[in-house]
Formats: C-alpha cells, structure tokens, sequence
C-alpha cells in the first residue's frame, strides 16, 4: 500500500475533518495574550491550517489570519467557510515555503499541525516572515487516552486498526524539537476540551483520521463493528464524551 505524501493525507477525509474534529477552548486565549502577545489586531500567520477550525478561531477574535494549506481540499473547505471575512486571506503553499512577505507576521500559529513539517526549514521560514520579536503558538488538541473506559477502549481500536498510528502521532515531537524551534525556552499551557458525540459524530471523528483504514481496506468493516460495540457499551442517553487537553506550546521565536 502506498503512503501519500504528508500534503496529501487528508485528501479524501475533509468531509468528515469538518464535521467532526475539535475546536479550541476560550480559556486558552489569556495563554496568548500574556505568552504570544496576542491582541485582536495581531496579524496571524496560520501554518497547516487545514479546513480552517483554528483559522475561524482567531478570526471570531478580530485577527486578520493568513492560513497557509497545501493541501487543496481542505482549503477549498476552508474558503467556503471563511472566504467572506475580509480578514481571511487563503494563501496555497506549505509551511516551509509560505510565499508570505518577509517580516509581514505578528503570530505564527500550527494548530494540530507542526508534527507534520520539516522542523529545521519551517523555523526558517518563521523566522523569516515574522516581525522582529514575533512569537509562536504550537496548538495539540491531546486526546486523553485513559481517562474513562470509553476512551481506552477507543485507544486500543486505534493502536488494533491503525496504520500508521504510533510513527504520526503529536507526541513524538520532542521538548527539545519544540527548544530547537523556538530557539530557547519557551511556555507550556494545558486547557480541558470535551465533544459529545453520537454514533454518526463518533464515526466521522475517526474516519477524519489519517491513520485508520478506508472504504475498501479489508479492516474497514471490522473498525467499525469494533466501533459500534464501543460506543454501544459506553454510551450514555446516546452519547459518549471525546475528552482532550489542548496543549499550548508558546513563546517568541528567537534568531
């Protein structure tokens, strides 16, 4: 079976991306404030911004957000959300290469995105689009893994069906990857978020995943049998609860 390239991934799986993944809690919005330097008139650099949920976020706050997506379905996804905000500007290039004018950037963000760039080239080109001073926010909404029986059992249905689960999860960007990024120190913040779930959400929040088998993979019908046992087992007036740490990592971006 051949891999595609990390651009490509989610192709095919925007659908349920845009139904089903988290957005990003309030609370994490004084983190930025007193970390990154956010204001509502910052100028936003999103890298990796995807089907635009980090985007929107910054957007419902004042930000005029450049989001920067390769990928070609989830920015069209995007567009047609955001595309009527005067302060979105959709921009079709990576994160090591933005096409971005040099010092035009207050913040850069990667929501759920920075475990898949080139780290040594992506810090260059921060470096390079940043206004001097300029700061960072690295965002992981972090399932929680083992914190109810649900969701360890939905962990061992990713780690039984995945296929490349354990070489693409967040967790292996190291502190000192996140150091070498930011050129020194940086600040950790950590804010609960929670989506509730029925059936359908659940399945379309797996589907969303680059990891798990498709359509036509003989695993397929077997994940999701393994699913509805799971979500039969543990659901409460219908509804199971998806629980995550959305982690901040932050700082200024240092020469």
């Amino acid at each position: 079976m051949t891999t595609p390239h990390v651009t490509e991934r989610f192709s095919d799986r925007v659908d349920d991306y845009v139904r089903a993944r988290p957005g990003y809690p309030d609370e994490m919005l004084p983190f930025l404030h007193d970390v990154c330097g956010w204001a509502p008139d910052t100028v936003v650099a999103d890298l990796g911004s995807g089907t635009g949920i980090s985007a929107e976020w910054f957007l419902r706050r004042g930000n005029t957000v450049y989001a920067v997506e390769p990928n070609e379905p989830m920015r069209r996804a995007a567009e047609a959300r955001l595309g009527q905000d005067e302060r979105f500007h959709s921009v079709a290039a990576t994160a090591e290469a933005t096409g971005l004018e040099a010092g035009s950037i207050q913040l850069v963000v990667a929501a759920q995105a920075f475990h898949w760039f080139d780290r040594a080239k992506v810090r260059q080109e921060v470096l390079r689009i940043l206004v001097p001073g300029g700061h960072a926010a690295i965002i992981w909404n972090a399932r929680r893994r083992d914190s109810t029986p649900f969701l360890r059992g939905y962990e061992q249905l990713l780690r039984t069906f995945g296929t490349d689960y354990q070489e693409v999860r967040y967790e292996n960007v190291s502190e000192a990857d996140l150091r070498a990024f930011f050129g020194g120190d940086f600040r950790r913040g950590s804010f609960p978020n929670v989506q509730v779930f029925d059936f359908e959400g659940l399945e379309g929040r797996l589907l969303s995943s680059s990891f798990v088998p498709k359509a036509g993979d003989s695993r397929y019908a077997p994940m999701l049998d393994e699913l509805r046992r799971l979500f039969d087992a543990h659901q409460e007036d219908g509804r199971v609860r998806m629980e995550y740490d959305t982690l901040v990592y932050g700082g200024p971006v240092r020469p």
